[in-house]
């Protein structure tokens, strides 16, 4: 959807028409007969008619083959392209912009500060309302400026295998299925029933890859253009009475387009810049279709409860392994990624075994409570049961809801004069089934109109469900239990996967010419330094080399230790005793002491004891006690010492305090407070004096200017983050991140803001925003304005280089998300200044992708960390890596346990021009920086922090808000979303924004 931005009068925007290339062949169109099968299709298919198998078909209307000579596609499925303006805020540096005199096309924007501000090639500037197309071509993003050279080189072992390039047409036909059908299962029995009937015949003995939807595929044409078949299902989950149904329906292929695998080929060689996706997702359905058809497919990933044994993980639920599989293009050509995956799937029981483990009681002789039926309710509504009570007729149907009484209370019409039988006896009679458990509820299955009673003891839960709402604390400890694999277990598994899979004797592999390797691919990488860390002059060690990337606080002083002179303790767990929690304060002012800080050992009133639901009622206590007590000098420090399980003790603690009282707390908890762990206190401390505004330590090379490309002028280091969410709620609001670095040159302290926006939106809306001040006009602000404005007061200069690392951006949202929100930034630097335009770099890291790196040998301790896992410092830039876009997978940090999981970063747009070693070496040091801890991390700092920050402010929604979504409430001043119904979250206080309260 086009995302609306503010005009402001003094703003040009550089205007790019794009037109998005397309490398597939349209088809001519078949001629059109009185059995094409057009006019207004039949109502679909209720859910029961909506299912599986099979039998009996016959066809209409063949029309001549295609021929070889066809036009150029316009689009996928001979539609239109899509065609926008797009608009990219020109700096003071502009971007020059080669446009072709033939046509408006766009093959990449190509950025080059010119030394008059001038536009080349006669582009128009103008003002206009931005419109950001959910797909565009029109700027290339940052090309490779050559490889890496810094490091120890070494090879490690991907878990990417090569695939051939086939030689064969790949051909695209349009499938129209009528009545249309809803469920990709449905639709894969009707064309998997049409290949049974016709391969032989109709289809020229082809085996055609089909993607469940719109779209089917061939190796080579078929013999003809156009052709409608009918195909006959019988109807295995038809209603509760009558014989089963034979459903037909009315199925037309249409010849599409045909692949341009040259242009693949052009692509994985490095000699084109966009992708040919047509191509590169027929190759990937070609390649799944197989492993569709043997096991349970959700998303890129497949699981079966054959591959191994299912776990328990609680409550009616069971862990699945699986493994995912893509289609990449890489360097080395195209690519199959295969990772093993887990999941949480419902344990096909029967009903009433599932429940009692549900509810952990026995459900068989008492009778259920209110809260009981509510929590079987959300877990079952929208589960798939099957009957048991019919022998070998196994029908299945969808839970809607639980009846209010139990099953011995229920009463229904039998017939038009509304004459009543129970339920009890409607079973016994019709089925010969006594109901046992008479006081339990009946599930109630098929609409609110027309609602069937099943009783439990008759249900059975279909497998091969996936369960998709939130997992408990058990759950989730029992699932990574499952998951944790060592590398050389996992790099295992993957092969025997492969193997297993045995793509070489696939079908659908062999029809269309594609080869799969069963060897893990070779890359080479480098293992980059540790950076040197530099700690106060007092300590013993003033510098530190951190080994395999972890180091300690022993002899060492935090470089800049703040003071805390008005501090509190408030303790909300009954367990700890008054003596308990001031030997733990104790303890732990004398780390801070230690550790380099000012800590005054006494608290400014003695420790308070609260209750944890009088939460709000004992922080305003404590606030203002110690307020009296120092004649009004505000608390720097809150400690509190909170429950194991706290419920929402926490959020609602950091609520009040960063957003009413303007506190910064510092929690604990009770475990901790028993087990005091000098390590522990080590940490805390560390996260205590970066929250008072202090820096633990910063990199050498930062101190000593020598960071390239950020120590020679001012350097500002945004991250930024969106979390969304969980699976389930359907209108709580996003929540947006921005952190920046607020030093210069240590670029080591953060300050953050955050924001609500709409549901799953993931552009960051309040980057950048206007409004009407009535007073003042036009008002600018958002978050880079403000953190910018931050940076200045803090440092006493203006940024001069602005790096933007971006955390949780998809790759399909690459183009989206770099036209937003580098438009926002050079927005928000306009509005401070005329002219000023840093240049930017923009940098996408992320975490959710499916790469794995092993070390070459397992035996070779050199090569490993502790736990088996690769180097801390390993970078790979080559290979396994984008043909032509400048990414790279870096493992910054020494695993723990399990197999790591490097970080993809992927520079979509560069201005200052590093290279290859400066962005790959900054980013590694970076990770050394990390705050609450002496290791380095996984992903780069301030991306992080963004995290963290967001993850934090979900506590600030008020809980109606956390509960329900939003209200639709909205306040002066804030931006478009706020107006359309997303309520802002509470201000931060001063105090608490401008420090690293989210550590």
């Amino acid at each position: 959807m086009p995302i609306r931005q503010m005009k402001e009068s003094s703003e040009q925007h550089l205007v790019i028409k794009t037109h998005i290339q397309n490398s597939m062949n349209p088809a001519q169109k078949a001629p059109k007969t009185a059995q094409n099968g057009k006019g207004p299709p039949p109502s679909p298919p209720t859910q029961e008619q909506q299912q599986q198998p099979h039998h009996n078909a016959k066809t209409h209307n063949q029309t001549s083959p295609p021929t070889k000579n066809r036009g150029r596609r316009r689009g996928r499925g001979g539609r239109k392209s899509d065609q926008g303006d797009v608009c990219l805020r020109p700096s003071s540096r502009h971007c020059t912009v080669a446009i072709k005199p033939e046509c408006a096309n766009l093959a990449g924007a190509l950025v080059a500060r010119t030394p008059n501000g001038s536009v080349e090639n006669g582009a128009n500037l103008c003002e206009m309302d931005v419109g950001f197309p959910t797909s565009s071509k029109s700027l290339s993003f940052a090309p490779r400026p050559g490889f890496g050279q810094v490091g120890t080189r070494c090879i490690v072992k991907a878990n990417h295998f090569f695939a051939e390039l086939p030689d064969k047409d790949l051909n695209q036909y349009d499938v129209t299925i009528t009545p249309e059908v809803a469920s990709r299962t449905v639709n894969r029995a009707i064309m998997a029933e049409l290949v049974r009937l016709y391969k032989e015949s109709d289809l020229g003995m082809r085996l055609p890859a089909y993607d469940g939807r719109k779209s089917l595929y061939t190796a080579g044409e078929l013999p003809f253009a156009w052709k409608e078949f009918n195909i006959k299902l019988v109807d295995e989950d038809d209603g509760i009475n009558g014989p089963k149904r034979e459903r037909e329906y009315k199925v037309v292929i249409r010849f599409v387009a045909r692949a341009n695998l040259h242009h693949l080929g052009q692509f994985l060689a490095g000699k084109r810049a966009d992708a040919p996706q047509e191509a590169l997702q027929i190759l990937d359905i070609v390649l799944r279709e197989l492993a569709t058809k043997r096991y349970c497919p959700i998303g890129r990933s497949f699981f079966s409860p054959d591959i191994r044994t299912p776990q328990r993980l609680g409550d009616g639920l069971e862990s699945w392994c699986g493994f995912y599989q893509s289609i990449r293009p890489t360097q080395m050509g195209l690519s199959l990624n295969i990772d093993m995956a887990s999941a949480a799937f419902i344990e096909p029981l029967p009903v009433i075994e599932f429940v009692g483990q549900l509810l952990g009681k026995d459900v068989l002789s008492r009778p259920l409570s209110d809260s009981d039926r509510i929590k079987i309710k959300k877990a079952l509504r929208g589960v798939k049961v099957e009957v048991t009570h019919r022998g070998s007729v196994r029908r299945k149907y969808r839970v809607s809801g639980l009846t209010s009484q139990p099953t011995r209370e229920l009463v229904f019409p039998v017939d038009e004069n509304a004459t009543m039988k129970s339920v009890v006896e409607y079973f016994q009679e019709m089925y010969g089934f006594t109901i046992q458990h008479s006081h339990l509820p009946c599930l109630q299955v098929g609409n609110q109109k027309k609602a069937n009673y099943l009783p439990m003891e008759a249900c059975k839960i279909v497998e091969g469900q996936r369960y998709t709402k939130r997992l408990n604390e058990k759950q989730i400890t029992a699932l990574l239990k499952v998951t944790c694999q060592r590398p050389r277990d996992r790099e295992n598994d993957i092969l025997q996967t492969v193997q297993h899979q045995a793509y070489d004797h696939d079908p659908y592999a062999k029809e269309f010419g594609v080869k799969v390797s069963e060897k893990l691919a070779s890359v080479e990488a480098r293992i980059l330094p540790a950076p040197w860390l530099k700690y106060h002059e007092t300590g013993k060690e003033k510098n530190c080399l951190p080994q395999v990337g972890q180091w300690n606080m022993m002899n060492k002083k935090m470089i800049n230790g703040m003071t805390v002179s008005r501090w509190a303790c408030i303790n909300f767990s009954r367990s700890v005793q008054e003596s308990v929690a001031r030997g733990f304060c104790n303890e732990l002012a004398q780390m801070c002491q230690v550790s380099g800080m000012e800590f005054n050992p006494e608290p400014v009133i003695p420790i308070y004891n609260a209750r944890p639901e009088q939460v709000e009622k004992a922080l305003k206590h404590v606030y203002h006690a110690s307020m009296n007590k120092t004649k009004g000098k505000e608390l720097e420090l809150l400690l509190a010492i909170l429950p194991d399980n706290n419920g929402s003790l926490y959020g609602d603690l950091k609520r009040i305090c960063e957003t009413d009282l303007g506190l910064i707390s510092q929690c604990c908890l009770t475990k901790h407070v028993f087990k005091i762990s000098k390590q522990y206190l080590a940490n805390v401390s560390l996260k205590i004096n970066v929250k008072m505004g202090g820096r633990n330590t910063v990199l050498l090379d930062a101190i000593s200017c020598r960071i390239p490309l950020v120590s020679d002028i001012p350097t500002i280091i945004f991250g930024a983050d969106v979390t969304h969410p969980e699976n389930g709620e359907d209108s709580s609001p996003s929540i947006a991140a921005v952190v920046a670095s607020q030093d210069w040159p240590e670029v080591t302290k953060y300050a953050g803001l955050v924001c609500a926006q709409a549901h799953r939106q993931e552009l960051i809306q309040d980057l950048y925003k206007t409004w009407q001040d009535p007073v003042r006009g036009t008002v600018s602000g958002g978050m880079i304005r403000d953190l910018l404005v931050s940076f200045r007061k803090a440092t006493g200069q203006k940024p001069l280089r602005i790096i933007f690392y971006r955390d949780g951006v998809s790759e399909g949202q690459f183009y989206q998300v770099l036209l937003f929100e580098l438009d926002a930034i050079r927005k928000a630097c306009a509005s401070l200044e005329p002219n000023y335009q840093p240049p930017v770099t923009f940098i996408v890291v992320q975490k959710r992708h499916h790469t794995r790196l092993f070390a070459n040998n397992h035996r070779d301790r050199s090569s490993t960390d502790k736990s088996g896992n690769i180097l801390p410092g390993t970078v790979v830039d080559s290979k396994i890596c984008h043909p032509t876009e400048f990414d790279f997978y870096l493992c910054s940090h020494a695993g723990i346990q399990g197999t790591s999981r490097p970080a993809h970063y992927h520079v979509l747009w560069d201005e200052n021009n590093f290279t290859a070693d400066g962005i790959q070496s900054l980013t590694n040091n970076l990770c050394y920086t990390y705050a609450r801890c002496t290791r380095s991390v996984s992903v780069v700092p301030p991306a992080y922090y963004a995290h963290l920050a967001a993850f934090r402010a979900r506590f600030y929604m008020e809980p109606e808000m956390q509960e329900n979504g939003t209200n639709g409430h909205s306040a002066k001043g804030t931006r478009a979303s706020g107006e359309s119904g997303v309520r802002p979250l509470p201000a931060l206080k001063e105090n608490v924004k401008r420090v690293m309260f989210y550590c």
